[in-house]
């Protein structure tokens, strides 16, 4: 293995050191990291790679950085691509028919971010269609296997994401989170990932799934490195109307490896035995021994409205779909049906050769609970009982600083297993989607292994404060090696 593949095998802080100390250049480590998504394509967790321009910008990085200019922490670093995140003239599938030959005329927020950082965008990252789904099968491109286990799911929706990371394709992927698309697939691929604060992160270019739930965010090796990411792509964009307008603060200087008098809740509905792997319990109460034995403490804490968060996230989140995906029209952009006899099947002919059929059930829930009759009965009470569920959190952090829980109740299942039962996909999300509902940030970090299979933690801290799960998180990371395991089936 040469300097540059080492370099790029171990994550974001391996490859800054490395580069700042002339070990390797940014054009080198990009090769490294386009010849390990070639070599693993049969992992299909990388869509589409811009070889050719990567490596153009990975030079221009590489002078840069020889000067001692580096413009951030990601100069000259590789990074994917969710393909729902566009990107000026490339494709932005979101991994549906309907979009195959879509290219976009320009760039989203956190690319320009991204590219003003110096981030080398070496790719795009498979995903679940239009980001519904919880295993990265719903794809056009066809499932992405999990590193660890390569008949097993890597998780949704930002499956490819997580993968390519945890392969070591790049030190840093972006995903999308709506209900755990993020923090799902991490804990599934033994990698952290981060959902930010509702509007930490700007939407603008963000092919919308649910709006008021949607938010983009890192995945990488370490928690420090999801900071240095967090660090470029968030803070306020007047382009998007639900974009905060308070400042970002220092996440890096947040890691400071002390969590001494820091409390953390843990939900009295999250740690159940039924329906939970004991083992993925076993390995999330070991973290948090941990976190005790750095001199934290611990607290009981309720939501008592946890049994109602799938309820109430499929009706608002398929509504929502419902109206964002109404655009894909066969008249403006996207797949047009051939041979139409007039509108009403050009219409229902590009939708329905266009969308896939996890796309079309929700889109069919969606449309029925914002129905006349029925949007009270659904939609409105769901709002209601959001308000509920925020509310919950609101007390339970009246006596911690961090909440912690499983991220998801089992590691990661066999590819086909559940394709034939929505709902059993749906209800493993329970973990999860109360932090969209309530506008929360929250991470996923591995804690150990189950059965061989990654094991994440979850933490979920208030509005706007990311710096205290990453210093939570980064405090366990000092603690313990989880984040140095890697799958044992990739070269």
């Amino acid at each position: 293995m040469g300097q540059a593949e080492s370099l790029l095998a171990g994550g974001l802080a391996e490859i800054r050191e490395g580069l700042d100390r002339g070990d390797a250049t940014s054009s080198e480590i990009v090769e490294a990291s386009l010849a390990r998504i070639e070599k693993t394509a049969a992992l299909t967790v990388v869509v589409s790679t811009r070889a050719e321009s990567a490596l153009a910008e990975a030079e221009s990085a590489s002078k840069r950085i020889a000067a001692g200019q580096a413009l951030s922490p990601l100069d000259g670093i590789p990074v994917l691509l969710k393909d729902n995140i566009v990107h000026a003239g490339e494709p932005a599938t979101c991994s549906s028919r309907i979009l195959e030959n879509f290219v976009s005329p320009y760039d989203s927020t956190v690319v320009e971010r991204l590219q003003a950082a110096g981030a080398i965008l070496v790719g795009r990252a498979n995903m679940d269609e239009f980001a519904m789904g919880s295993s990265t099968e719903n794809s056009i491109h066809g499932p992405s296997h999990n590193p660890w286990k390569l008949d097993h799911a890597c998780g949704g929706s930002s499956g490819g994401s997580a993968g390519a990371v945890a392969a070591g394709l790049v030190p840093i992927a972006l995903g999308s989170d709506t209900g755990g698309s993020i923090r799902q697939p991490a804990s599934f691929c033994g990698v952290v990932g981060v959902k930010p604060t509702y509007g930490r992160v700007s939407r603008w270019g963000l092919v919308a799934f649910a709006s008021s739930l949607d938010q983009i965010g890192p995945l990488g090796r370490r928690v420090s490195d999801c900071a240095a990411a967090l660090q470029v792509i968030g803070g306020h964009d007047p382009r998007d109307s639900t974009s905060v307008p308070e400042p970002l603060p220092s996440l890096v200087n947040a890691l400071t490896g002390n969590v001494e008098g820091l409390t953390i809740g843990l939900p009295e509905e999250y740690f159940v035995e039924e329906g939970v792997d004991p083992a993925v319990l076993a390995r999330v109460r070991e973290a948090i021994a941990e976190l005790e034995a750095a001199g934290a403490k611990t607290v009981p804490v309720s939501l008592p409205n946890s049994p109602n968060t799938i309820a109430t996230y499929y009706v608002i989140a398929t509504a929502e779909a419902s109206s964002n995906l109404a655009r894909f029209d066969g008249v403006r952009y996207g797949r047009r049906a051939d041979k139409v006899k007039d509108l009403e099947d050009l219409y229902m002919r590009s939708r329905s050769e266009g969308f896939g059929a996890e796309v079309k059930r929700r889109i069919l829930l969606g449309t029925y609970v914002l129905s006349a009759g029925y949007y009270d009965a659904y939609y409105g009470q769901a709002q209601r009982v959001r308000t509920l569920i925020r509310r919950d959190f609101e007390h339970a952090f009246e006596t911690c600083d961090v909440i912690a829980t499983p991220t998801m109740p089992e590691t990661a299942f066999a590819l086909g297993a559940k394709a034939d039962d929505p709902l059993s996909m749906y209800l493993s999300d329970i973990y999860t989607v109360s932090a969209n509902l309530a506008g929360l940030p929250a991470l996923s970090m591995p804690c150990g292994l189950a059965d061989g299979m990654p094991v994440g933690l979850q933490l979920i801290g208030k509005s706007l404060d990311e710096a205290t799960i990453l210093r939570v998180g980064d405090a366990l990371e000092r603690r313990t090696d989880h984040h140095a395991a890697r799958p044992p089936e990739i070269a």
